[in-house]
C-alpha cells in the first residue's frame, strides 16, 4: 500500500489574506463591477484602435515607455526621448510611477501602458458608483457611475495616452468615499499618496487637507497635517527635488507662472484667470456635468487649486476642455455630487429635494449628450477599428533595426520602437544614432519634411555617413556606417 504524503498546509496568513481578498470582491455592489467593467472595456476598445492607427497624439507615451522599461531592469528612470541622459524625475515629481516597472517587464509595450491607465481609470469608476450606490440608490449609482466614467474629463485623457495623472484618479475616488463615509484614516492615507504622483497634486491634498479638518473638526489635526503634508511636498519638490534631478539644474516649469506678479496684483490676476473662451468652456462644461449641484458640497472646494494655477498660466493649453488637465477634477466633481445630494435630501426647500432626486438623470443626459463629441463617439464609426495600411510596412522597417541600437525618430513610432531600442527624439541635440527614421507621415517634423533621410542624417551629423536602407510606404530608414 502507497501512502501519499499529506500536501502542506498555506500558511494561516495567506490563508486569511486569500479569504478576505475573494470577501472583499464579493462585497463590491454588482453594479458597481457592471460599470467598471463596461467602461474599462470601452476604453481598451479604443486604445488599441488608436495603437493599430498609428495615432499618437504626443509624444508622452514614448517618454513613459521609456520611464518603464527603465524601472522594469531596475534602473533609474533615464529618458533619451527628453534628452541624451535625461532623468524624468526631474521633470515631473511621481516617483510612483514605479508600480509601472512590473507590469512592464511581463508585457513589455507601449499598449501595456495604455491599458493599464484604462484598469487605473476602471477602479476609480468601481469605488465612484459603489459609493453611489451605497447612499443614493442602485438604479441612480449606476447611473451616476456611468456619467463619471464617461465623463468629458476622463475620456479627454484617454485619448491623448498614458499620462501620470491616471494614477491620482482611484486615489482621490478612495479619498472622496472616505471623506462622505466618515472614515478618516484612509482618506487621509489616500489622498497622502497624491504627493508622489506629480508635484501640482500637493496643492490638490492641501485644500482637501483643509475641508477635511472642518468636516471632522473634533480630529481636525489630521486634516491640518495633511494640509501641511501636501504643502510641503510642492516646496519640497519644485524647489529641491526637481531641480536637483534635473540635467538643467533648474524646474522646467518654473516659468508657466509668475507667482511673485500675481500676489502682488490680485484685482489683475483675478481678470487674468476669467479673460479666455477657453477658460470658460471648461468651466462651463464642469457645470453641465455635476448638474450644479455640486457646488453645494465643501468638496468642491479641492477642485480650486487645479484650476486657479491652470487659469493662472500663461500657456493656453492649460484652460481648455482638452488634454489630460481635467482628469483629476472627475473624481472630486462626482464624488460632491454625491455628498451634495446627500445634503439637498436633508434640506427644507422642497425643490431641492426634488432636484437632489432628478440630478442623476440630469447628468447621465448630459454625458450621453456629450458623448458623439468626444473621443469614445469615434467607437461608432467603422474606420476607427481599421489597421493603418503602413502598419506591416513600419513593421518590417523596425524589424531591420537591431535589438540595442539607438534610433532617432519622430513622434509617431516611438511607444512601438521603445521596447526593443534606445529612441531619441528628432527635436533634441543627440548623439549620433546608429539608425534615423523618416517618416513622411508624422506630424512632428512640422510643415517641412525632408526629402531625403540620408541628407538630413548627414547634415544633421556632420563627419558621419548613412546609407538607405528602407524606403517604402513613406518610410526611410537610414544607418550609420561604422
Amino acid at each position: 500500500m502507497i501512502l501519499e504524503r499529506p500536501r502542506p498546509a498555506l500558511p494561516n496568513f495567506l490563508v486569511r489574506g486569500a479569504r478576505g481578498a475573494v470577501s472583499a470582491v464579493r462585497r463590491q455592489p454588482v453594479e458597481a463591477w457592471a460599470v467598471a467593467g463596461i467602461i474599462t472595456a470601452l476604453y481598451t476598445v479604443f486604445s488599441i484602435a488608436q495603437w493599430n492607427r498609428f495615432d499618437t497624439p504626443s509624444w508622452d507615451l514614448g517618454i513613459f515607455t521609456q520611464l518603464a522599461k527603465a524601472y522594469a531592469s531596475l534602473d533609474a528612470p533615464i529618458v533619451p526621448i527628453k534628452g541624451h541622459g535625461f532623468n524624468l524625475l526631474g521633470d515631473h515629481f511621481h516617483p510612483l510611477l514605479i508600480i509601472l516597472g512590473p507590469v512592464y517587464a511581463l508585457f513589455p509595450s507601449g499598449l501595456t501602458l495604455l491599458i493599464l491607465q484604462n484598469v487605473l481609470v476602471g477602479w476609480s469608476v468601481l469605488v465612484i458608483t459603489r459609493l453611489a450606490v451605497r447612499h443614493i440608490g442602485r438604479l441612480p449609482g449606476l447611473f451616476l457611475g456611468a456619467a463619471y466614467g464617461l465623463s468629458w474629463g476622463v475620456q479627454s485623457a484617454v485619448a491623448v495616452q498614458f499620462h501620470e495623472v491616471a494614477l491620482a484618479l482611484p486615489l482621490l475616488a478612495l479619498a472622496l468615499e472616505a471623506y462622505i463615509e466618515g472614515r478618516l484614516r484612509t482618506a487621509v492615507v489616500a489622498c497622502g499618496l497624491l504627493v508622489f504622483v506629480k508635484e501640482d497634486m500637493g496643492l490638490t491634498v492641501f485644500a482637501f487637507g483643509l475641508v477635511l479638518a472642518w468636516r471632522f473638526r473634533d480630529r481636525y489635526r489630521a486634516g491640518l497635517a495633511l494640509a501641511l503634508w501636501g504643502l510641503g511636498w510642492l516646496v519640497l519638490s519644485v524647489g529641491l527635488i526637481l531641480p536637483a534631478l534635473n540635467t538643467g539644474g533648474t524646474y522646467d516649469y518654473s516659468d508657466r507662472i509668475d507667482v511673485a506678479a500675481l500676489l502682488a496684483n490680485p484685482v489683475d490676476t483675478l481678470f487674468i484667470m476669467l479673460t479666455a473662451v477657453e477658460k470658460y468652456e471648461t468651466l462651463w462644461l464642469l457645470l453641465l456635468a455635476g448638474g450644479f449641484l455640486f457646488l453645494r458640497s465643501p468638496l468642491t472646494l479641492v477642485m480650486l487649486p487645479t484650476l486657479m494655477w491652470r487659469f493662472a498660466a500663461e500657456n493656453p493649453s492649460y484652460w481648455g476642455p482638452d488634454w489630460h488637465y481635467n482628469a483629476v477634477l472627475m473624481p472630486v466633481l462626482f464624488g460632491a455630487l454625491v455628498h451634495a445630494i446627500l445634503i439637498a435630501r436633508r434640506s427644507r426647500r422642497g425643490w431641492l429635494r426634488s432636484y437632489s432626486a432628478a440630478v442623476v438623470p440630469v447628468v447621465t443626459v448630459v454625458a450621453f449628450m456629450l458623448l458623439p463629441g468626444q473621443p469614445l463617439g469615434a467607437l461608432a464609426k467603422p474606420e476607427t477599428y481599421q489597421q493603418s495600411p503602413r502598419w506591416d510596412a513600419a513593421h518590417r522597417m523596425m524589424d531591420r533595426i537591431p535589438a540595442g541600437s539607438t534610433v532617432e525618430s519622430g513622434v509617431v513610432l516611438m511607444p512601438y520602437l521603445v521596447p526593443e531600442t534606445e529612441v531619441y527624439w528628432i527635436g533634441n541635440e543627440n548623439p549620433p544614432p546608429d539608425y534615423l527614421i523618416v517618416d513622411d507621415q508624422d506630424w512632428s517634423w512640422g510643415p517641412t519634411r525632408p526629402t531625403s533621410a540620408e541628407q538630413h542624417a548627414e547634415e544633421t551629423y556632420a563627419g558621419e555617413n548613412y546609407t538607405l536602407i528602407v524606403n517604402e510606404a513613406g518610410y526611410q530608414l537610414v544607418k550609420r556606417e561604422t
